[in-house]
């Protein structure tokens, strides 16, 4: 399988190279890289991905004016029809702005900036994101955001708990999220969104490699649709 993949970048993302380094390194084929004022995506992507930053430096809410920026229509077209999307950090801001993902991310409860490695617990191995992880293993990622405080009220909490849409939970305090929530899921399963950054943790050399399953997941999955 040629696997298709596309790295989006927004005025102020930071981590777009080394999203595309990661799924180069792991897929075999090199992501096109989009621009954010591109009208559409290219044709038959097999995958597409929002790097973490600071897009358009975070004036409003992180994410709110990337969320609006001319390639996300496509992006969304694309979500809706089935296009596994994945929002790192930044990524995971502009998914819910633009509605792909419920709830919003806050300013972090302690109001400072955290960066360093983190443990999460995998709560969902059952999405095409995850299945690489057994149930309830614990992992170490990296994060490094002033703004990762996942909110929702109550009732969208229950739901997307009781969907099994919760993919990742940290397994330390770290910003103050509810219930704890590191990464989300859409409705369908094709749409991830999370703070931590897995693309940091693919070659040992980073320090460990507990984010490569979650693109090998990924790719597997595709191969073996």
């Amino acid at each position: 399988m040629s696997f298709r993949s596309a790295v989006i970048t927004f005025p102020g993302s930071n981590c777009d190279r080394d999203m595309a380094d990661a799924l180069e390194k792991i897929s075999g084929a090199a992501p096109h890289r989009v621009w954010h004022g591109d009208a559409e995506l290219p044709e038959r992507l097999d995958f597409i991905a929002l790097p973490g930053g600071f897009s358009y430096g975070d004036y409003l809410r992180s994410g709110a004016m990337a969320a609006r920026s001319p390639i996300m229509q496509a992006v969304i077209a694309a979500a809706n029809k089935g296009v596994p999307v994945l929002g790192v950090c930044n990524g995971f801001q502009v998914l819910t702005e633009s509605g792909l993902l419920p709830g919003a991310l806050l300013r972090n409860a302690g109001m400072n900036f955290v960066c360093r490695e983190v443990r999460l617990s995998v709560s969902n191995n059952q999405s095409l994101f995850t299945s690489g992880y057994d149930a309830g293993e614990e992992i170490l990622i990296p994060v490094a955001h002033h703004d990762g405080n996942y909110f929702a009220d109550d009732a969208t909490l229950d739901r997307i708990e009781g969907e099994g849409r919760v993919a990742f939970r940290y397994a330390e305090q770290v910003n103050g999220s509810a219930r704890d929530i590191a990464g989300v899921l859409n409705a369908a399963g094709n749409v991830l969104g999370m703070m931590p950054h897995p693309e940091r943790m693919i070659e040992r050399e980073q320090g460990g490699t507990d984010g490569r399953a979650l693109f090998e997941s990924a790719i597997k999955a595709l191969a073996d649709a």
